[in-house]
């Protein structure tokens, strides 16, 4: 991981005016996805629907989605935070705001947005503030990106139910933010895909063992 993992961060999300400037290019990525051999870039087909979210380092997170029958993409990349097109190395500094998070786009028809959830819940500990496991930073916290109104009432009721579940199991409140999805950026080409192209990279998440089901 990169040296601004091993330095002290801030433990706040910085406001705008604080944050780092970014820049006005793309990031350029693959146009296909390793894995699926589809599009990394919209526009999509018209019957799909897509969602944002983050849980931790995101070379693990986007393996749990692509693996799932009904996503037709995954991409990594930044988003929930202010600073336009940042870099991998801004990210980590903790001064643009920005979580790392995974674009799903998958089929409705498929696979519903409650079994999607369902993973991203039980893929990693949302209880843990600005962290997840042993890597620390704002860009590591929990988080749901919602494409529409109805996304973000299922996302805000399975919240509630997995937090009746966790509850029971002695774990503490969850932290996730759920909110309407901003700009995503994407993340550079050597982290599409990652561990695809590294199998045995680095994958820090881990779940509580709790069902969401």
């Amino acid at each position: 991981m990169s040296i601004f993992d091993r330095l002290r961060k801030p433990s706040a999300i910085p406001a705008a005016s604080d944050a780092l400037p970014g820049r006005s290019d793309e990031m350029p990525v693959p146009e296909r996805h390793t894995v699926l051999g589809t599009s990394l870039k919209g526009p999509f087909p018209d019957h799909l629907q897509s969602v944002v979210v983050g849980l931790g380092c995101f070379w693990g997170a986007e393996r749990k989605f692509w693996q799932l029958p009904g996503v037709y993409t995954t991409a990594v990349g930044y988003s929930g935070g202010h600073t336009p097109n940042p870099t991998y190395e801004e990210v980590c500094s903790g001064m643009t705001g920005h979580n790392e998070v995974v674009l799903v786009v998958f089929d409705p028809a498929v696979l519903s947005l409650d079994a999607l959830l369902s993973c991203f819940w039980e893929s990693h500990d949302p209880t843990q503030g600005m962290r997840q496991g042993n890597d620390v930073g704002t860009q590591y916290r929990s988080g749901i990106y919602t494409s529409h109104d109805a996304q973000r009432a299922a996302a805000e009721q399975s919240r509630q139910t997995y937090q009746e579940k966790l509850t029971a199991a002695g774990y503490g409140e969850i932290t996730t933010e759920i909110v309407p999805a901003g700009s995503f950026y994407y993340a550079e080409a050597y982290h599409q895909q990652y561990l695809d192209k590294n199998p045995g990279g680095y994958c820090g998440l881990g779940g509580t063992g709790v069902s969401c089901s």
